[in-house]
């Protein structure tokens, strides 16, 4: 048996790896299923793992009563959805009451990345260099702009109080300006000068 199948108490507890991947935007049918929106455009982590591991919205009033685990028994896309069922989850009173809720997996559960593929939250918090050896920040997020993601790369130099937009620079992560990506050391080499 898969040990992500498994309800022991020694795979319930929260994983200190838990990576935030979707969250449930409704119910889904009669039979207590959810809808989510994954936070990829290709939701792989969502199928990786059979246990979901939720947390309420902050604005949430009932956040003691929203489970902090679902076991997950079907998943399935629909459309730009994705939808599941859960054997703790039986009807639709108690799909619908999920709804907001964030949904977070194990990263040690995803499936590995192919030959120069990677997962966006291990690039966050990379340092960046240029190919002179000069540091040109840390990665602070993504953007996926359909054609192909940028880094977005929190200048060294920008006080906590600079606003990310004026803080960041914007680079392509293609191979055009991406010389290499080292996960092991945190860091990304690029083809990118300070003053762009």
């Amino acid at each position: 048996m898969d040990p992500d199948q498994r309800a022991d108490s020694s795979t319930d507890s929260w994983p200190v790896d838990a990576v935030e991947v979707g969250r449930i935007i409704d119910g889904w049918g009669v039979k207590g299923w959810i809808k989510l929106q994954p936070f990829a455009s290709d939701p792989k982590a969502l199928f990786s793992s059979r246990r979901w591991f939720l947390r309420a919205p902050a604005h949430a009033a009932t956040a003691s009563a929203l489970p902090t685990l679902l076991h997950i028994t079907h998943v399935k896309t629909h459309g730009d959805a994705v939808v599941a069922a859960a054997r703790d989850l039986t009807d639709r009173d108690a799909a619908h009451a999920l709804r907001g809720a964030s949904v977070f997996v194990p990263r040690s559960s995803f499936p590995t990345a192919g030959d120069d593929e990677y997962y966006w939250v291990d690039l966050i918090g990379a340092e960046v260099i240029n190919r002179q050896g000069e540091t040109l920040g840390r990665v602070s997020t993504l953007i996926d702009t359909g054609a192909h993601s940028v880094l977005c790369v929190r200048r060294p130099e920008a006080g906590p109080e600079v606003p990310d937009t004026q803080a960041e620079r914007l680079i392509p992560f293609v191979a055009a300006y991406v010389d290499t990506v080292d996960l092991a050391a945190r860091r990304i080499q690029v083809d990118w000068a300070l003053d762009y």
